[in-house]
């Protein structure tokens, strides 16, 4: 996006915001970070009792630049009655992270990211959740300085969630002078699927009972779809970053709201003169040229479809939900990327595809799916009613034949587990859909505890 245009868009979307929309934040935050602490975890099982792999040394040589490093001092005195310092310099280092992780410590390991302190500041520090509700204030007000911010949690952690919110919500409304509304849901128990063996046969529990798994974060469709919403926002709970880095995000988030305002503009207006009938054969070859030029969708068989069936075919096609997606410079992370994918309908249209979705073992496949030049960091402004105002009924648009088979393990024994369609893979496949290429500065996710000492959360 050029300078030129970026000035467009942030005016297209304050324009917006002055007209008193609802703009949702969404946040999918109910996975555990145990996997952010997952070489931790292992040192507490290692036979050495000192740090010795790369990620343990890095961890304990700069602990004092964590976040959440004075509440593990305090936490270290409260169950050994020694701090940090003691305990390092008596080789007592396991001690140190088991304070951390345990439940009778900070119980890092079983918390959700949302919930672990992330960045420190002059006066005070805060969780990934309060970045949100900080971000949130700067691009998702409206006029009258209400911000909505929604997490999707699990059922165990909602009520640590809504501790937090009561202490801090009147902190965060008087910083940034807004009216938070924050409201949280849990995965849908409808959505589990259920697990096979490794011979394909209902997996049982050693009880001889089926055993159902979450089905992924394709299950939040659901939730998304209950967002009493006209734009909504998707974002991960992770990828966040101080104020003083916030700008950039700020202006992109802002962007790519005015690229989607701007589009949805368009296709309202072109789909209410589709349902007129008033329309001639000059305005169908405008639309059809819209929707293969701005909406990247294609139809070799359009020029094939009488008059009638070709205003039919672009009404269909622009009665969808919307959504414009931040991309990035691919540098390595895993995870998915933009791509043009046949549809079933015989069309081309843009897709985020994850490796799971590519077949590895093709090497041509393999091959441009490496090469990607831009990577999705789940960066995704959603627009989810049509121009008359009525909402799409979200789980009409999910394409059922991209979910996916992972293996997993119970209580010792493998398994197959049926993963949904992803968020925003499969689970959006027929939406109509933009890539906008975004600074990687908005691009920060903390994987590991070690992500926290990268200098962009400090």
């Amino acid at each position: 996006v050029d300078e030129q245009s970026v000035k467009q868009y942030l005016e297209a979307w304050d324009n917006y915001l002055a007209e008193n929309h609802r703009i949702v934040k969404f946040v999918p935050a109910s996975g555990a970070a145990s996997r952010m602490f997952k070489n931790l975890f292992e040192f507490l099982d290692a036979e050495y009792e000192v740090p010795t792999t790369d990620f343990e040394k890095k961890f304990f040589d700069n602990i004092g630049k964590f976040a959440f490093y004075g509440t593990l001092d305090e936490t270290c005195t409260r169950l050994y009655g020694k701090n940090i310092a003691s305990l390092v310099q008596e080789g007592e280092y396991k001690k140190v992270v088991a304070a951390l992780l345990n439940a009778d410590g900070m119980n890092y390991g079983a918390l959700p990211k949302g919930l672990l302190l992330f960045h420190r500041y002059e006066d005070h520090i805060r969780t990934a959740m309060e970045e949100h509700l900080a971000e949130g204030a700067l691009y998702a007000g409206n006029a009258a300085r209400e911000v909505n911010v929604h997490f999707t949690v699990s059922h165990e952690h909602l009520p640590f969630f809504k501790s937090l919110v009561e202490q801090i919500r009147e902190q965060y409304e008087s910083r940034y002078n807004v009216r938070y509304h924050i409201s949280f849901s849990e995965q849908k128990p409808s959505t589990d699927t259920i697990a096979a063996d490794m011979d394909n046969q209902p997996f049982r529990d050693n009880n001889g009972k089926l055993l159902f798994r979450p089905g992924g974060h394709g299950a939040l469709i659901e939730n998304l779809n209950d967002i009493d919403a006209d734009i909504i926002f998707v974002k991960n709970i992770d990828n966040v970053v101080p104020d003083r880095l916030k700008e950039t995000t700020v202006i992109y988030k802002k962007v790519i709201g005015g690229v989607l305002v701007t589009l949805k503009g368009k296709i309202d207006k072109y789909a209410a003169l589709l349902r007129s009938g008033q329309y001639t054969a000059a305005d169908l070859d405008e639309i059809s040229h819209f929707l293969q030029h701005d909406l990247c969708v294609t139809n070799r068989h359009e020029a094939e479809l009488t008059e009638a069936e070709r205003a039919e075919y672009l009404l269909r096609k622009l009665s969808r939900p919307l959504r414009v997606c931040g991309m990035v410079k691919n540098v390595g992370e895993p995870g998915g990327g933009p791509f043009l994918a046949y549809n079933q309908d015989g069309t081309i249209s843009l897709q985020i595809l994850e490796s799971s979705q590519i077949d590895m073992k093709n090497p041509e496949a393999k091959a441009s799916f490496e090469q990607g030049t831009h990577f999705n960091p789940v960066d995704l402004v959603c627009a989810v009613r049509d121009g008359e105002g009525n909402k799409y009924d979200l789980p009409r648009y999910v394409d059922k034949n991209t979910g996916f088979i992972s293996f997993k393990s119970k209580s010792g024994r493998e398994l197959k587990a049926l993963e949904l369609p992803g968020l925003w893979n499969g689970a959006m496949s027929d939406w109509n859909t933009l890539f906008v290429e975004v600074p990687i500065e908005t691009f920060n996710p903390v994987k590991t505890v070690n992500d926290l000492l990268r200098e962009q959360h400090q």
